[in-house]
């Protein structure tokens, strides 16, 4: 027994002497991560103070739960609260059902040069930054000479405020947020697609199935189990409305319908100086998104058998 356990501790030494230079590889990484995401957690108390930047952490006055208390009386927060979960409920199901529907479209396509250009098409847009799509976006929806307004107009309709009426708002940018990424997003089924064995679908021509059928029996059976995955996986963002986009498109006529958390934090807690209550609903958002994140993974566990670790 003593022989064994000296064999084992000889063989970590040993293993450690290999491996040492990829621990050593990972310092700047974990320093890295420590300096800008766990050492800005200090500042989670200011949540529970009444934060004053002159006065500092060790002097503000502690005032308890009184910001989280407020964050649900104050009018403006239950409502940029509810614009939250509307758009980021509604980006979710949309970047669910049009990846799903173009990847099995795209499987369709036998011309392969088509198929990739189509692939590099709808892909590009998911590489360019939100101020860039921003600018482009004022730009077309403009009421004032903008490309789409012109164009509807061309039906005798009138010109849309797109940008500057709530409800279009909200509109816009779902429409726009899917736009920009479903192509990115449909990367993974046609992932699971291509390991779908090209027999079924022999086996299913001698039988007599048409295209349709094929689609309904074997490709949508086929890619079910990742949809169900990334379905579950998506219900930890679904307070992560989008704040590159919003930011750079918003204002405030549409404050009201187009507000969410993080553009409500940014404008109460930095640009009004209300630190603690801003801390307080970055703190609220975060953990119901943690628990969120934890219920998918086991839900994604119990109906996909699916897990990281």
């Amino acid at each position: 027994m003593e022989g064994k356990l000296l064999k084992q501790r000889a063989m970590r030494r040993w293993n450690f002497k290999l491996a040492w230079p990829l621990h050593v590889m990972l310092i700047p990484g974990i320093v890295l991560v420590l300096i800008f995401s766990y050492l800005p957690m200090l500042g989670l108390v200011m949540a529970f103070q009444d934060y004053k930047p002159q006065l500092g952490f060790l002097e503000s006055e502690w005032i308890g739960l009184e910001n989280f208390k407020l964050m649900f009386e104050y009018p403006d927060a239950r409502q940029v609260i509810w614009n939250t979960l509307l758009i980021a409920g509604i980006k979710i199901v949309a970047h669910l059902i049009v990846p799903f529907v173009f990847a099995l479209l795209l499987n369709e396509v036998r011309k392969m040069l088509f198929k990739r250009f189509v692939q590099t098409l709808v892909y590009l847009p998911h590489f360019l930054s939100w101020v860039i799509l921003g600018g482009i976006l004022l730009d077309m929806l403009s009421t004032d000479g903008g490309l789409v307004n012109q164009l509807l107009g061309v039906f005798g309709i009138e010109p849309i405020f797109f940008l500057g009426d709530g409800n279009w708002f909200r509109f816009t940018v779902i429409v726009s947020d899917v736009w920009k990424d479903f192509g990115f997003s449909t990367i993974i089924f046609l992932a699971a697609l291509a390991g779908v064995n090209p027999e079924y679908y022999e086996a299913a021509l001698i039988d007599g199935a048409n295209r349709w059928r094929q689609t309904l029996s074997i490709t949508i059976p086929a890619i079910l189990p990742i949809t169900i995955v990334v379905a579950i996986l998506s219900l930890g963002n679904v307070l992560n409305a989008g704040f590159d986009q919003i930011f750079n498109l918003y204002n405030p006529l549409v404050y009201e319908k187009g507000d969410i958390i993080d553009t409500y934090v940014y404008r109460v807690g930095l640009l009004g100086g209300d630190f603690g209550f801003g801390t307080a609903v970055g703190v609220f958002k975060s953990l119901v998104s943690f628990i969120l994140i934890i219920i998918s993974y086991r839900l994604a566990y119990k109906l996909a058998n699916y897990r990281i670790f």
